[in-house]
């Protein structure tokens, strides 16, 4: 009489208590593969949330280099913009006054080309007109070019 259990026996015994246990091993393991499917579905929704937030990142700073790029040619344009109305405004003052010189110079010019006019007009009633020949041409010629310089001179 031997009280240990037989080898038999106790398998018996102990493959009886393994068989409702396969159950429960079944549904562990159908746990542990539900909550590693659900662990690697986590871990790509993080690898697609990194990418997108790597191409975020790059996204915006493109975004920031190109409105430093901006900038700077705003810049640009507007000192060259107050350039140009510097410019227009000192050719503007010059225009004007070129428009006030010449008007004065028109202004004096009727009044002295009146004068002038009357003073010839007075000369040809005081001296008649003398009539001459041909060889006396040149001395005419150099007669009024003459009194055209001292016309230019006065003036």
């Amino acid at each position: 009489m031997n009280d240990r259990p037989t080898k038999g026996l106790g398998s018996t015994r102990a493959t009886a208590a393994a068989e409702p246990a396969a159950p429960d091993v079944d549904a562990a393991t159908r746990r542990l593969m539900s909550a590693l499917d659900a662990l690697e579905s986590a871990v790509e929704r993080r690898r697609d949330a990194d990418r997108d937030e790597d191409e975020l990142a790059s996204r915006i700073h493109a975004l920031g280099t190109d409105r430093s790029r901006l900038a700077d040619e705003l810049d640009g344009a507007l000192v060259k913009s107050r350039r140009l109305e510097r410019a227009n405004r000192e050719i503007a003052e010059r225009l004007d006054a070129a428009i006030g010189t010449i008007r004065a110079v028109i202004d004096g010019k009727d009044e002295a080309g009146a004068q002038d006019q009357q003073v010839k007009q007075d000369r040809i009633k005081q001296d008649p007109p003398i009539v001459h020949d041909e060889d006396d041409e040149d001395v005419l010629a150099s007669a009024l070019n003459a009194e055209d310089e001292d016309e230019e001179e006065d003036e």
